[in-house]
């Protein structure tokens, strides 16, 4: 016989995890519906034609692609597959899973456009599939948790998602973290003053290496990176400046970038979205603002978000920023808005390595009605019932077994509660009530125990 096994970079969830994972999502679900989100969910497959170019050339070839239904090789030609795998792949698949729920979302933006009001905010925790190698940490199925806002520029909505992250951070009791702070427009500018217009991207590659490799070694990188000496001598301020708290950071950049329009209009954005946090009653804990914080250069246009938990060797937990142009690729253009996502994955390894879950986390039954014999089994039914009716979780040991393999079962459970049904309760209307943590009984209504219970 076949021994099961899972596809690489997959996973099973067992009711430990669940519990966990759960306490997670329906913080953040709860948290997205106090600041105005709806739920959204979109298939698990979409048109390859809604996929493809969506991601770049690495990221196509990282798409799950399905096999037509039936024979699925029937429109394909000799030549098809001389020319290869370009002129095969659209006669043999015309859907693919998701890569993201980025995507989905702006095709149902303006699949929907008529029916939503906008500003539309929506939630979204699915998961998602990449061919990608699996590796630690790295899986092919995974879940993503995303919140965006469109249809309106208003600063206001990032505001909102850095309330959002310190409520769920604080309700899931993670308390050491930053949220670094940047603004894409900030990264042009910085580009234009050293005369590199348009360089940021492979620019923040190279200086995010400071605290690693030393000035000296970033200095050499950029040369490579075809960086002329005179612009690298430019850099001198970002690399010697002493600024720390935001106040400073934003002096220190208003200075830098005097001679760059884009850039100092980044500050100006960062600056009216702190005076907006400060309106709505919050300080600026937790918050870095990290001027050289580059992510999502290829479509991010304004704000840029991502959150790192300290005192464990894990990545990004959280991140996002604005764009201008999410619905473009849709015939849809100039629509903005700004989102973000919380990594699940990588809280859940955060909330495990720092021993954050609670220990009520685990949601299974609060009680087991345990019974001698047939008579005590049907008696138990009808406690079940009633405690079931209050709203109790409760079960019944379905077989009638020694009393020592249901108490077993029980504790191996982590059921706290055993209510034993014999004759003397039967006779008398009660059950014998047993905290297996601490091993006590006692003889109660079933109506004290309810009440014990809720």
């Amino acid at each position: 016989m076949q021994k099961p096994t899972l596809p690489k970079g997959t996973r099973d969830f067992g009711p430990v995890q669940m519990a966990k994972r759960n306490f997670i999502l329906d913080t953040i679900k709860e948290t997205f519906r106090l600041f105005g989100y709806e739920q959204l969910e979109t298939p698990a497959m979409e048109n390859l034609s809604t996929l493809t170019g969506k991601y770049g050339d690495e990221g196509d070839q990282l798409l799950f692609k399905i096999l037509n239904s039936g024979d699925f090789l029937k429109k394909v030609t000799p030549q098809d597959i001389q020319e290869g795998a370009s002129a095969t792949l659209s006669k043999v698949a015309e859907k693919g899973l998701r890569y993201d729920l980025t995507v989905p979302f702006a095709r149902y933006v303006v699949m929907n456009r008529h029916e939503l009001t906008f500003p539309f905010k929506r939630f979204q925790i699915q998961p998602v599939w990449r061919a990608d190698r699996p590796q630690k940490g790295r899986y092919r199925e995974f879940y993503q948790c995303d919140a965006d806002v469109i249809g309106t520029d208003s600063l206001l909505c990032e505001a909102e998602i850095i309330l959002m992250i310190r409520r769920v951070f604080e309700k899931l009791g993670i308390q050491d973290y930053s949220i670094k702070l940047n603004n894409r427009k900030v990264l042009t500018g910085i580009a234009e003053v050293i005369g590199e217009a348009g360089k940021e991207g492979p620019l923040c590659v190279a200086i995010d290496k400071l605290d690693k490799i030393g000035r000296e070694k970033v200095e050499e990188e950029l040369l490579e990176r075809g960086f002329g000496p005179a612009a690298i001598q430019k850099l001198a301020p970002l690399f010697e400046s002493s600024a720390e708290n935001i106040s400073e950071v934003l002096t220190f950049l208003e200075d830098f970038l005097q001679a760059s329009e884009i850039g100092l209009q980044g500050i100006k954005e960062l600056q009216e979205m702190l005076q907006l946090l400060n309106s709505l009653g919050a300080n600026q804990e937790h918050l870095v603002l990290d001027f050289l914080l580059a992510r999502g250069l290829s479509y991010y246009t304004g704000a840029i978000f991502e959150v790192k938990a300290h005192g464990v060797q894990i990545g990004s937990v959280s991140g996002g920023g604005r764009y201008d142009d999410l619905t473009g690729v849709f015939g849809m253009p100039n629509m903005s808005g700004v989102g973000f996502s919380f990594g699940v994955d990588r809280i859940y390894d955060v909330m495990e390595e720092l021993g954050l879950f609670p220990d009520q986390t685990l949601t299974g039954s609060q009680v087991l009605l345990a019974h001698f014999d047939g008579k005590a089994y049907g008696y138990a039914l009808g406690v079940l019932s009633k405690f079931r009716a209050q709203g109790i979780r409760a079960e019944v040991y379905p077989d009638l077994t020694k009393m020592k393999k249901q108490l077993d079962y029980a504790s191996k459970k982590g059921i706290p509660f055993v209510a034993i049904c014999g004759d003397d309760e039967i006779k008398n209307e009660t059950i014998a009530f047993k905290n297996l943590e601490t091993g006590e009984q006692e003889s109660m209504k079933v109506e004290d125990a309810i009440n014990r219970l809720i």
